[in-house]
């Protein structure tokens, strides 16, 4: 039921952290599968690293906030349909109200929700095609709980929570399912020198259940799911991964 064989899938977002850990399991679930970043030389080099551990998956650069379009017939090109779409694209600006104006607000809103919209919107005609199509959408905690200082953000990966309902609603008579994926704290390469950080270690204790951050590779398992047979009845949720942190008083 878990089985991806003869699937294709596109990753945005997929040439580190999470979005290449959720990559690299689709591919090695059977899914011939295209990563996008703006960085071409990070993707070629992700690209070379899963050659190494025998998994092959193709890359397509490019801004997805500018070149949706150009990215997915990329990818479509590469795999000759599209049957999973992964949305991982998102940045954080932890800047409070006083210190952003509402422009910089704007465009985080832009890269974090709206560029997901346009994704989702620019894959539609393909995800259509496929007997079973999946889009997922990579939010976050925060889409369920706030943090001082932390407003645009917050606000952005909430509004995609909310986008991923109503385009599984509207999408559902499509056979498409539309699902997100809510992270908690990842030990990845950008959080690295906070997952280390000993002052944050008693944080961690009171508030994570598991006390610990999550492994990267831990995030994989919901991404598969999701994209997978066994999830077919599986529509407008959004999959909370993050050791129970978000559920503990």
């Amino acid at each position: 039921m878990f089985d991806l064989s003869g699937k294709t899938a596109l990753v945005t977002g997929g040439g580190r952290g999470l979005g290449l850990e959720m990559a690299k399991a689709l591919a090695g679930a059977g899914a011939w599968t295209v990563i996008n970043g703006r960085n071409g030389q990070g993707l070629e080099e992700a690209r070379k690293r899963l050659h190494g551990d025998a998994i092959e998956i193709g890359i397509a650069a490019g801004d997805i906030t500018r070149d949706a379009p150009a990215i997915i017939a990329a990818a479509v090109e590469k795999t000759g349909g599209l049957d999973i779409l992964i949305h991982a694209v998102g940045e954080r600006d932890r800047r409070g109200t006083e210190a952003m104006e509402p422009h910089e607000f704007a465009v985080l809103l832009n890269i974090d929700l709206t560029a997901a919209y346009t994704v989702a919107k620019t894959a539609l005609p393909y995800l259509r095609r496929s007997a079973a199509g999946r889009l997922i959408f990579v939010t976050s905690i925060a889409a369920f709980a706030a943090r001082a200082g932390d407003p645009a953000y917050t606000a952005a990966k909430g509004g995609l929570a909310a986008l991923t309902r109503s385009l599984a609603v509207e999408l559902g008579a499509d056979n498409l399912t539309v699902n997100a994926i809510a992270p908690g704290w990842f030990a990845t390469e950008t959080n690295a020198h906070l997952a280390a950080d000993p002052a944050l270690k008693a944080f961690v204790d009171i508030r994570i259940p598991l006390k610990r951050w999550g492994r990267p590779e831990e995030i994989a398992p919901a991404a598969v799911f999701l994209a997978s047979p066994a999830a077919s009845f599986v529509n407008g949720i959004t999959l909370t991964v993050d050791g129970g942190m978000t559920v503990q008083m």
